[in-house]
C-alpha cells in the first residue's frame, strides 16, 4: 500500500481523522438545552450565547505561560453571558457551560472503524505521525477521547513546540522523529493553510488535501498534490503515487537502454 519512496504519512486530527466539527455542534446543542431547561434561557439568548463562545474560539490567542486553557475558555463563557443577558458576571454558569460542553464534545470524538481499518493496513507498508496543532492540554484530551494512540507510531502536538504548522521546523521535528527526511513523506489534513502549506513549506514528498465538501479553493491559497473527498481514499493515492513512480522509473530505464552503447 506503501508508495516507493514513501517511508511515512504524517495525519492532521481534527476534521482529518476525528469529526471535531460535527462533535462542537453536539455539544453546543446539550448547552442551549441546559441554558433553556435549568436557566431558563429563551431559545435565542441561548444560542446567542453560544454564536459569541464560538466567535470567541475562533480569534482564540492563547499562552499557555501566563493562563491555563481552561480559565481562558471559561472566561469565554463568561463575556459571552454578560454580553447577551447583561448584569454581573457569572463565574459559575460559565464554568458550567464550559464543561458541559467540552465533556459533550470529546464524548463524541470517535475515529471510525472504518479509519482504524486503514491505518492499521497502512501502518504494515509505512510509518503514521499524528501531527495536530493546538494546545497541548486540549490536543492530549482529544487524542485521548478518540483512542488513537495505537494507530501511530508518533504523536505530535503544535502546543508541545516551538512552532507549530505550518512552520517547517515542526514537520522537520517529525521527520527526524521516524527517522525519514522529507522527501520520503505525505501530509494529509484538511487545512491549506496550515497543513498543505506547512507540508509544501517543510518540503515534503506530497501533500493531499482533504475537501470533504469538494468545495473551490480561492486561487491564493497552496496548491496540493492530491485531492480526496474522504480520508478512506488515501490508499488510493498511495497507489496512483506508486504507478506514477513505477511509470516514471520505467521510461528512464527504457531512455538508458537506448542510450546506451
Amino acid at each position: 500500500m506503501g508508495a516507493p519512496g514513501v517511508k511515512a504519512v504524517f495525519f492532521d486530527l481534527d476534521n482529518t481523522l476525528v469529526d471535531t466539527a460535527a462533535a462542537g455542534r453536539r455539544a453546543i446543542e446539550e448547552v442551549v438545552k441546559a441554558l433553556r431547561c435549568r436557566h431558563r434561557c429563551g431559545e435565542g439568548q441561548a444560542r446567542a450565547i453560544c454564536e459569541k463562545v464560538q466567535a470567541k474560539l475562533l480569534k482564540e490567542c492563547h499562552d499557555p505561560a501566563r493562563t491555563c486553557i481552561t480559565e481562558l475558555r471559561i472566561s469565554h463563557w463568561e463575556e459571552a453571558i454578560r454580553e447577551t443577558i447583561g448584569g454581573e458576571a457569572n463565574r459559575s454558569l460559565a464554568a458550567e457551560c464550559y464543561f458541559l460542553w467540552k465533556s459533550t464534545r470529546l464524548r463524541h470524538l470517535t475515529l471510525a472503524e472504518e479509519t482504524r481499518g486503514m491505518l492499521t493496513e497502512l501502518r504494515k507498508a509505512v510509518r503514521l505521525l499524528l501531527l495536530t496543532n493546538g494546545d497541548r492540554q486540549t490536543q492530549r484530551e482529544k487524542i485521548e477521547a478518540c483512542a488513537c494512540q495505537p494507530y501511530f507510531d508518533a504523536i505530535v502536538v503544535g502546543g508541545e513546540q516551538k512552532e507549530e504548522k505550518p512552520a517547517p521546523s515542526i514537520f522537520h521535528y517529525c521527520c527526524d522523529l521516524l527517522g525519514v527526511q522529507p522527501a520520503e513523506c505525505v501530509m494529509v489534513g484538511d487545512s491549506l493553510d496550515t497543513d498543505i502549506q506547512g507540508g509544501l513549506n517543510a518540503g515534503l514528498k506530497a501533500t493531499v488535501w482533504l475537501n470533504k465538501t469538494m468545495a473551490t479553493p480561492a486561487d491564493s491559497s497552496p496548491v496540493p498534490h492530491y485531492v480526496i473527498s474522504s480520508v478512506l481514499d488515501l490508499p488510493a493515492v498511495l497507489q496512483k503515487m506508486e504507478r506514477n513512480i513505477n511509470a516514471k522509473l520505467g521510461n528512464e530505464h527504457a531512455v538508458s537502454s537506448n542510450g546506451a552503447c
